[in-house]
């Protein structure tokens, strides 16, 4: 297979086979992680203790792979099976995801989480560059008082880019936003976030492997630090909101080359915001749309 840029009946059947795999892993939230986050985002949070509601999107701190050493592939990642389905497209990329928060029962420090998780879809498209693969995890999080969250987790494949192959035309941002700010994402940053999150995808840190193998400009910015970042401009200006519901979708790579922007508007339903990032360019990149709960 071509840089696996073409996949086969069979291959998508032997994908497909993944689907309805479930697994669970039980993890403690702990102090120390929310406090890493807070400091990586530049937050003035009290000290968290037990009882401490975990922020929205922050449990990603948790669950972590804890792949040994050796069962690491050339990108970072885990080699390709196990629980997730071996695909043979060489990106790997966080596309998006939807997020339903149960009311009354927020994940607090300390609680211990039981997390299980199912392979719902695999699916294969084609788009400018070949072959894409689309994995949804749908992931349920259950303290001692129930399910906490539900979430459903899009993963996309891609092969690598051809020489002269067009790229996918930019999305011009939204100009109407209501509150913003600018994100300066150094390598620090990008680190820092990779460490918290365990994650040892080489895009976030290795300029020379990002540059000559993968073939992007820069290092690329964490699709969940950007979602992170909407969730902590609407917490920044609308600090007594809780959220109900949580959708985003990536649009396009952000890269370190230069500042980023984070935006937010409130719709006149007083229960939706809208948030999208933009990069220098003034193109799109992520939107989202955060459903508040009632009070």
């Amino acid at each position: 297979m071509n840089a696996a840029a073409t996949l086969t009946s069979e291959d998508l059947t032997h994908l497909q086979s993944w689907q309805g795999r479930t697994e669970s892993l039980t993890d403690e939230i702990s102090p120390v992680p929310v406090q890493g986050l807070s400091a990586t985002l530049d937050r003035d949070d009290p000290r968290p203790e037990a009882g401490t509601p975990l922020p929205p999107l922050w449990h990603w701190l948790y669950f972590l792979p804890q792949h040994r050493q050796s069962e690491l592939g050339p990108d970072g990642h885990a080699r390709r099976g196990g629980f997730l389905p071996p695909v043979p497209l060489p990106r790997r990329m966080w596309a998006g995801g939807r997020l339903r928060w149960e009311a009354g029962n927020p994940l607090r420090v300390g609680d211990r989480v039981t997390r299980t998780s199912t392979i719902d879809r695999v699916e294969h498209k084609t788009g400018r560059s070949g072959a894409l693969v689309f994995v949804q995890v749908r992931h349920g999080f259950e303290n001692a008082r129930g399910l906490a969250l539900t979430e459903e987790h899009d993963i996309v494949y891609r092969p690598a880019p051809l020489p002269g192959a067009p790229e996918a035309a930019p999305v011009a941002a939204p100009q109407d936003a209501a509150f913003s700010r600018e994100i300066v994402p150094d390598d620090v940053l990008l680190f820092r976030y990779s460490a918290l999150t365990f994650n040892g995808h080489r895009i976030h840190y290795d300029r020379r492997y990002v540059t000559e193998v993968e073939g992007y400009p820069g290092l690329i910015v964490h699709g969940p630090l950007i979602a992170t970042l909407l969730v902590d401009l609407l917490r920044r200006q609308m600090p007594e909101a809780q959220l109900a519901r949580f959708d985003f979708r990536a649009v396009r790579p952000t890269f370190d080359t230069a500042p980023f922007r984070v935006h937010g508007r409130p719709e006149a339903d007083g229960r939706t915001v809208r948030l999208w990032g933009e990069d220098a360019d003034g193109w799109l990149t992520m939107q989202a749309t955060a459903t508040l709960a009632h009070r």
